[in-house]
C-alpha cells in the first residue's frame, strides 16, 4: 500500500498536509497561520484569542440548525522525539511519513499523529460537502504537550458548545470519558567542581535503545528508564569505588519515559577494567528484568579524555542518593476501575547548566489528594539531596460520568457501525477535558480516535484500518446528535 491510495482520503491528505508544517510545542505559529488560511479559503468563520487557540465555525446543514452544537477538539501541538542518529530540525522540517504493512510511521521521528490525526478529521468534517451535522465548532489548542496551557487560557464564551467530542485519544474501540489530573515537579541541585584527581580513568557510560512512550499511557507496561538505569549504575560503582561525576543527561520531555542517558564519570586507573567488568554484569540482569519490553536495551562504556574538574565528592553522593530515592512508575492502580493506573509519577529528564543540575518530574493522579501526595513524595526526595523544589499548580482530572448522553450516542454508534460494544474507559494520561470543565461546566464531553503506539518516541505509528473506523464513527455521531432543549 502506498500512502497515495490510503483510505480515507480525505483525512490522511488532511494529516499529510498537516505534517508538512512544524509546530512544536509553543511554537505553534506555522501551523496556526495554516488553519487562519483554511478557514479563509473556506469560507468559514474563525477567531483566535491570546493564547494563539483557534476556532472554526461551520453552520449546520439546513434543516439541522435546531440540533445541539458539537465542539471537536484536538490539539496542534506535537511532542519533537527524535532518534539520536536523526538529522531533523523540527522547527523548519517536514516530518517524513512512509507505509509499513498496516502502520504509518515516520522517519526516525514522532509522527505527530498525536494530535495531527485529530486536526486532519476536523479539517475534513469542516471541508466535508455531503455531511449532514448541526452547528460545529472546531476548537485547535495550544501547547497540550508541554503545559496545557492553551486549554488553561481559554476564556468563557469563547465557544458555545453544548458537547465536546476530543480527538485525541489512542485505541480504537475504546471510548473515554475521565482523565488523570497532574503536576510538574523540578529540582535544581547545586553542582559545585573541583579539581579532578590525579591517575584516575575517565569514562563516558551511555544507556540508549530503550522503548520509551507516553508518561500516562505507558507508565503501567514495565519500561526501563534510562535515567533510573543510569543512576543504578553509578550507585554500583560509587558503593564499591571512588567515582566521580564529571557531566551527566538524559531523557528530555516531561511526558515521555526517558529513552537515553549518559555519564561522564572517573575511577582510579587501577579500577579501570573493573567498570566495563560491572556494566557487563549490569547490563545482563537488567536484560533478564526487562527482556519482553526492552529488547533493543544497549549499554556502553568508552573512555574519555581527562577532565580538569569533577563535582564536588559529597554533593555528588546526595544528588546520586537522591535520585535513586525518588519513585517512578506506578505507585497505585485505581480501587474503582480495574485497570486503570491511579498515582504514577516519571523521572523524565535530567540536565546539568550553569553549576547547576536540573530534573524535571511529573505526577499524575485521577485523584487529587493522591497527586499532591505523589507530588510530596517525590519533593521530599529531592529536599534530601539538598536540592531546591518547585511543584507547579497542574491540571485538573476529568471525572467520569457514566450517564452521559453523548457517550451513549458514541457507543450505540460504535456498536451499530462495527457489531462490537465499545469499551468505556478512563485514562491515566492527562487531556484538555478537565481544564474545559472548569469553563464550561454543562458541556458533556467523550473521548475517541484511531490506534496509535509509541507515541511521544520515534517509535510512534497509527494503524491505517482504525482511521477508517475512526471517521466513520465520528460522522456517524455528528448524524445522531439530539435537539437542543
Amino acid at each position: 500500500m502506498e500512502k497515495k491510495d490510503l483510505q480515507p482520503e480525505v483525512v490522511f491528505r488532511y494529516f499529510d498536509e498537516i505534517c508538512q508544517v512544524p509546530r512544536p510545542s509553543k511554537k505553534e505559529g506555522k501551523i496556526r497561520a495554516y488553519l487562519v488560511e483554511f478557514a479563509q479559503k473556506h469560507g468559514l468563520e474563525y477567531k483566535l484569542d491570546e493564547a494563539g487557540n483557534v476556532l472554526i465555525v461551520k453552520p449546520a446543514t439546513p434543516g439541522k440548525e435546531h440540533l445541539k452544537t458539537v465542539v471537536l477538539q484536538a490539539h496542534m501541538d506535537m511532542v519533537c522525539e527524535k532518534n539520536a542518529a536523526t538529522e531533523h530540525d523540527f522547527d523548519n522540517d517536514p516530518i517524513e511519513t512512509y507505509v509499513d504493512g498496516e502502520w504509518l510511521k515516520a522517519k526516525g521521528t514522532t509522527l505527530g499523529a498525536d494530535n495531527g490525526i485529530g486536526m486532519a478529521a476536523q479539517l475534513a468534517v469542516l471541508d466535508s460537502k455531503d455531511m449532514e451535522h448541526g452547528p460545529i465548532q472546531c476548537l485547535f489548542t495550544v501547547d497540550e504537550e508541554t503545559g496545557l496551557t492553551g486549554a488553561f487560557a481559554l476564556k468563557e464564551g469563547f465557544m458555545n458548545g453544548d458537547i465536546l467530542i476530543n480527538l485525541d485519544s489512542e485505541d480504537d474501540g475504546e471510548l473515554f470519558i475521565g482523565c488523570a489530573g497532574g503536576a510538574g515537579t523540578t529540582a535544581v541541585y547545586p553542582c559545585p567542581m573541583v579539581q579532578a584527581p590525579e591517575g584516575y580513568f575517565f569514562f563516558r557510560v551511555v544507556i540508549n535503545g530503550l522503548t520509551g512512550g507516553h508518561s500516562g499511557d505507558d507508565i503501567n507496561k514495565n519500561r526501563a528508564n534510562a535515567n533510573k538505569l543510569l543512576n543504578r549504575y553509578l550507585m554500583r560503582l560509587l558503593n564499591k569505588y571512588d567515582l566521580r561525576l564529571c557531566e551527566i543527561d538524559g531523557g528530555n520531555l516531561h511526558n515521555a519515559i526517558a529513552r537515553e542517558a549518559s555519564a561522564v564519570c572517573a575511577v582510579p586507573m587501577a579500577e579501570k577494567e573493573s567498570v566495563r567488568v560491572e556494566l557487563n554484569i549490569f547490563q545482563a540482569e537488567v536484560e533478564g528484568e526487562y527482556c519482553v519490553t526492552e529488547p533493543t536495551l544497549h549499554m556502553d562504556l568508552e573512555s574519555e579524555s581527562s577532565r580538569a574538574e569533577v563535582m564536588e565528592l559529597e554533593a555528588m553522593k546526595r544528588f546520586l542518593h537522591s535520585i535513586y530515592a525518588v519513585h517512578h512508575g506506578v505507585y497505585a492502580m485505581s480501587q474503582e476501575i480495574e485497570g486503570l493506573v491511579e498515582t504514577s509519577s516519571n523521572l523524565a529528564s535530567i540536565k546539568q547548566k550553569d553549576g547547576k543540575i536540573v530534573v524535571g518530574t511529573s505526577q499524575r493522579s485521577s485523584i487529587l489528594s493522591s497527586r499532591k501526595d505523589m507530588s510530596q513524595m517525590v519533593r521530599s526526595a529531592f529536599i534530601l539531596g539538598g536540592a531546591e523544589v518547585t511543584t507547579g499548580d497542574g491540571y485538573p482530572g476529568w471525572k467520569p460520568n457514566p450517564s452521559s448522553e453523548i457517550l451513549k450516542i458514541t457507543a450505540e454508534s460504535y456498536e451499530r457501525l462495527f457489531g462490537v460494544a465499545p469499551k468505556v474507559k478512563a485514562i491515566h494520561a492527562g487531556l484538555e477535558c478537565g481544564l474545559f470543565l472548569e469553563k464550561y461546566p454543562s458541556l458533556d464531553m467523550v473521548s475517541f480516535g484511531p490506534t496509535l503506539r509509541g507515541v511521544h518516541s520515534p517509535d510512534e505509528r497509527m494503524l491505517i484500518p482504525t482511521v477508517d473506523k475512526f471517521w466513520r464513527h465520528l460522522k456517524d455521531v455528528l448524524v445522531h446528535i439530539p435537539a437542543k432543549a
